[in-house]
């Protein structure tokens, strides 16, 4: 007999939500089929919260025990208590150098106020589509590096997908050792802390509820959703993810993100055991 699913970590982008960011009626019937279990849905994505917040709230999870992981893992919040169960910030002192980075590449980086996405390119082609994802306005500014005055969880690099090996390597190697750098889409890089990540996060997050390991499934599409994937008890890739994600799953959906792919696993791995 499989472990029974307790708790259920959902990537977003390319995973639960189709190419027009909605869950579609089949979707949203396994989740709260699996809710009305017991099982704990969490939104796992490196949305900022503000940015996962509208979507947890249109799936209720306020009402069904349910949490946002955002930043990649970053922090944790409780839907229910809005409680920060779990929470790690970028050092500061690395935000100069890496505006500095991102102006010698030409390329943009952005990072999150409460209102929305701040940047000094606030029309660029790349990172506008960040506020397009998390549904927040781009909020212009003159110096990004001055105007960050306060706890960040992390920094987005947006750039041509053409670029993004390139570019995501280049900033590897300068700041190796002191950040972990990695894509997440195919026109965006993520620049977050050492050591976060969405299986680190996670597992805090079962350790605060007592939850082993198997009882846990991951879905997702993307190199960030990788971790979490191969750390869960099942660990499901979309059919539309990467080759590397699906290399690391246990189960690979016969559907992909636009065809209810997540309802595939959900029904499949929880609602028929």
């Amino acid at each position: 007999m499989e472990a029974k699913i307790r708790v259920l970590a959902l990537d977003l982008d390319g995973t639960l939500t189709n190419d027009n960011k909605e869950v579609a009626p089949r979707t949203r019937r396994a989740l709260n089929e699996a809710a009305a279990q017991g099982v704990t849905i969490v939104l796992a994505s490196g949305r900022p919260t503000a940015g996962i917040m509208p979507l947890a709230k249109e799936l209720e999870l306020e009402k069904k025990g349910g949490c946002i992981l955002a930043y990649n893992g970053g922090a944790i919040v409780d839907c229910g208590t809005g409680e920060t169960l779990y929470q790690v910030q970028l050092d500061p002192a690395y935000i100069p150098e890496l505006c500095a980075f991102a102006a010698e590449q030409d390329v943009a980086i952005v990072t999150y106020n409460k209102e929305g996405v701040v940047t000094e390119r606030p029309t660029d082609e790349w990172g506008s589509k960040e506020g397009f994802i998390c549904k927040l306005p781009m909020i212009g500014v003159e110096d990004l590096a001055k105007y960050v005055d306060y706890p960040i969880s992390k920094m987005l690099i947006a750039l041509e997908p053409s670029r993004r090996d390139a570019v995501c390597a280049a900033a590897q190697k300068q700041f190796a050792g002191r950040l972990d750098i990695y894509p997440s889409s195919p026109f965006l890089i993520e620049v977050v802390p050492l050591g976060v990540a969405k299986d680190v996060s996670l597992e805090a997050l079962l350790k605060h509820k007592g939850i082993a390991r198997e009882n846990l499934m991951a879905c997702g599409d993307g190199l960030n959703d990788r971790s979490m994937i191969a750390y869960a008890g099942v660990g499901v890739a979309m059919q539309n993810a990467e080759e590397p994600v699906k290399a690391v799953a246990d189960y690979v959906t016969a559907a992909d993100n636009n065809h209810d792919g997540v309802a595939e696993a959900v029904e499949k791995f929880i609602l028929n055991n």
